[in-house]
């Protein structure tokens, strides 16, 4: 039998729903393997570095199973989702975090939930792998980890026996993905079915909100980001806005990649897509009128960008949000 750790973090506001989750979903799935005349997959234990931990101001309590120290050898770790002070998290749950690192390297596997990857970027464990996290906390984890390979529109990422996964109730995807790796494709279904979870997603594109990266320091770079949001209708090539700052072309697009995590075209575009999308939600406008506000006259490249970056086509994004849309 494998053993599979849920971790209990200290700290108030960490979030409760991923622990309860992941628990409950693994749990069940052991019902189901169970009944195909089969010995349970999973001893499931949640641990921690407390005896209880409170949650949402002493409105529920947890109290783990057993204390990490307890536990000599896991096979999968899960990291639930932390609240948003990451370094006050972080520096509350160091035990947690050298003894995940201590884990994977005798050969457990470790997946986290949104922001529970600031806690496993922590270990340096992510160091030059790919990660996700929830979408308004990529600049924040971006200034925090430069080492790691950040992919914030990525709904789950799985390298080298480490998970990640985007933000909020997306955890319950990850879960899924997890059942199916551990048990087989049948179970994942049956407990996505019970619970309700829509099966391979693998983005969370649609539900970003696109703010622009400035949690940087490069104050150049900082002046061509506003440029751009402010001249949205301009033609202009990138050519022309590096040589507006003085920066070589070269130069200027591997600062804004470094600074952003976007070249400037890229930004460009998720800063058009942001200000169609808010129309598609609050307006009766066309796509052709949209379109043309956002500072595209092709209708082809836009619906293109429009996929790339949210993941849906127009039509179908404002179908999604705009209740009055008429699809």
């Amino acid at each position: 039998m494998k053993h599979l750790t849920i971790l209990v973090p200290n700290g108030q506001g960490n979030n409760l729903s991923s622990i309860v989750g992941a628990y409950k979903i693994f749990t069940r799935a052991n019902e189901y393997w169970k009944r195909s005349g089969k010995k349970e997959r999973f001893s499931i234990q949640l641990a921690g570095i407390s005896k209880k931990v409170e949650f949402y101001s002493g409105l529920f309590t947890v109290k783990p199973h057993t204390h990490i120290s307890a536990i000599a050898k896991t096979n999968l770790i899960i990291i639930p989702s932390l609240n948003h002070q990451y370094k006050t998290a972080v520096k509350d749950n160091q035990l947690l975090i050298d003894w995940v690192e201590k884990q994977y390297k005798r050969g457990a596997e470790v997946a986290s939930v949104c922001t529970g990857a600031f806690m496993l970027a922590s270990s340096g464990l992510l160091n030059g792998k790919s990660c996700s996290t929830h979408w308004s906390a990529a600049d924040d984890f971006r200034a925090l980890f430069p080492e790691v390979k950040l992919q914030p529109d990525k709904l789950i990422t799985d390298e080298k026996g480490i998970y990640t996964n985007g933000g909020a109730y997306s955890f319950l995807n990850l879960i899924i993905y997890l059942i199916e790796k551990y048990y087989n494709r049948q179970i994942a279904i049956l407990c996505a079915k019970v619970f309700q979870i829509e099966m391979d997603r693998n983005s969370q594109s649609a539900f970003a909100i696109f703010t622009g990266q400035k949690l940087h320091g490069d104050e150049v770079i900082k002046k061509a980001q506003t440029f751009i949001e402010n001249r949205l209708h301009e033609k202009m090539t990138m050519e022309e806005l590096s040589s507006k700052f003085s920066v070589g072309r070269r130069n200027f697009d591997r600062r804004f990649i470094k600074a952003t995590g976007n070249t400037p075209i890229e930004y460009t575009q998720r800063v058009k897509v942001e200000l169609a999308k808010k129309a598609f939600e609050n307006s009766s406008k066309t796509i052709n009128e949209v379109m043309y506000e956002v500072g595209y006259s092709d209708v082809k490249a836009f619906r293109e960008v429009f996929r790339k970056i949210t993941g849906m086509s127009p039509i179908e994004y404002k179908g999604r949000y705009n209740k009055e849309a008429v699809v």
